[in-house]
């Protein structure tokens, strides 16, 4: 018997309640993903469970190299039986890991397997996965529908075409949305190798020759707007640290065409090109009503050999604890007194900056919209059951928690979904504790309200996905 149930983490009867009557069927809005939107729009169908699992998963990757297994047999040319081998030998080991919650709810979901994946029952599981996966509704878009999905938000270059979410938009049957979000990050890394030719790339695409930071603008502009045409309603920065240096715009320019002719460009000269850029871009989103989410706090590559076999998001980034704090309050800052601070969603790798972003957020709201300013879900090595609870506590604590806009994946895998089930059991858990211990009322109309806003209709309010 396995651990998945109807009850599965929910911890008081309250909980329970709760879950089942506000929760568990609200529909996902999936607003942060690195799902390949040509796998929609192709509805790929997957030959087996490894493709499925351990095509594109860094997150599943780390932990297999964590039990000493040859790299071969994790990204390399091994058979795809073999690697799922070592997912499930690794997979015992794993108590206490999310991963090990995660896996099991995928199985039990959309494979009906209610066992446990070990290396005893590989081999049964893998049987059971391959036959299942040949049904007509395990295509890409027959998982999204059985997850009830109403929109998804994909990671994706400014250079982009977008042809897949137009054709994903074309399908009339297909009843999620698809939207692109703008991910300008390639434009912003002047410090990092590959800047010139993105360049190159840009000028390209946009037809036009850019030689200045203003022409940069003015590319990235075209290019967001052409996104926004195409239903675009965020977008993201990836960012190692948060930045602000001012410089001027005979210096900026200067900076630029050292870049463009070939110096990697480093310290405090590529942060002043970041801050100007990122300005200029936070306040075309707010023009628009595009939603700007900053990721930072981030160590990548860690492991230089291995970003040299391998490339980059491959499971060798890091948490950083560099601090950044004072160039964030400074960033935002800067655009409230401009007049152009949008929406904004921020997420640090680093939890410890918890308490520091929750008292970030009252600095800066508006009536724009009800907490337009976010602190985004725990992210990446923190959307563990610990990182999701403290995230939770933090934002309750300091802000309001029923203005929350919830979960998201990010993620690459199409079976990923039962993640925002795993959140929306811990939000219930810890509601319904707060409830019985008498902490806040069971009355259930608010509490309705609150759990249905989280976990659905905030993030539709929010990024607009309604309009």
């Amino acid at each position: 018997m396995g651990i998945i149930n109807e009850d599965f983490m929910l911890n008081n009867k309250t909980a329970v309640q709760l879950y089942n009557d506000y929760a568990k069927n609200m529909p996902i809005i999936d607003y942060h993903c690195h799902i390949n939107p040509q796998e929609i729009a192709e509805d790929r169908r997957f030959g087996n469970i490894t493709e499925v699992w351990l095509e594109a998963d860094h997150y599943k990757w780390r932990l297999i190299r964590s039990n000493a297994v040859p790299e071969n047999e994790i990204t390399g040319n091994a058979d795809p039986r073999v690697k799922f081998q070592r997912f499930a030998e690794m997979l015992e080991k794993a108590i206490g890991n999310p991963m090990y919650h995660w896996t099991h709810m995928e199985l039990h979901k959309y494979f009906g397997y209610d066992g446990i994946l070990n290396a005893d029952t590989a081999e049964e599981v893998w049987q059971l996965c391959n036959s299942r996966l040949k049904d007509s509704n395990m295509s890409a878009k027959g998982l999204i529908n059985a997850s009830n999905v109403a929109v998804i938000g994909t990671t994706d270059d400014p250079c982009d075409d977008l042809k897949w979410h137009k054709i994903i938009a074309e399908d009339k049957s297909f009843k999620t949305k698809v939207v692109p979000s703008y991910r300008p990050d390639k434009a912003l890394n002047i410090d990092k190798p590959g800047f010139c030719e993105y360049i190159k790339n840009l000028e390209s695409v946009c037809k036009r020759r850019i030689e200045t930071v203003a022409d940069i603008k003015a590319a990235l502009a075209t290019r967001l707007e052409f996104f926004c045409e195409n239903g675009c309603k965020a977008a993201d920065h990836g960012l190692d640290r948060a930045v602000y240096t001012v410089e001027s715009e005979e210096k900026l320019n200067e900076i630029l065409k050292r870049a463009l002719g070939g110096e990697i460009i480093t310290g405090p000269l590529a942060d002043a090109y970041k801050t100007d850029i990122l300005l200029f871009l936070a306040g075309e989103y707010s023009k628009r009503d595009v939603v700007m989410q900053i990721h930072y706090s981030v160590i990548r590559n860690a492991n230089t050999k291995m970003y040299e076999k391998l490339g980059a998001d491959t499971g060798f980034d890091c948490m950083s604890t560099r601090p950044c704090g004072d160039e964030l309050i400074r960033f935002l800052d800067a655009l409230e007194s401009r007049g152009s601070l949008p929406k904004t969603v921020i997420y640090s790798l680093n939890p410890n900056d918890n308490a520091m972003i929750d008292t970030y957020l009252g600095a800066f709201q508006s009536t724009q919209a009800a907490g337009k300013i976010q602190h985004g879900s725990a992210w990446w090595f923190n959307d563990t059951k610990r990182g999701m609870e403290e995230q939770l506590k933090s934002l309750a604590d300091l802000s309001l928690l029923g203005n929350f806009i919830g979960m998201l994946t990010d993620s690459r895998s199409l079976l990923s979904y039962t993640r925002h089930d795993y959140f929306r059991r811990i939000l219930c858990s810890l509601i319904g504790e707060w409830v019985e211990s008498g902490e806040y009322p069971d009355d259930r109309k608010a509490l309705k309200n609150i759990i249905e806003g989280i976990c659905y209709k905030n993030a539709l309010e929010y990024f607009g996905f309604n309009k």
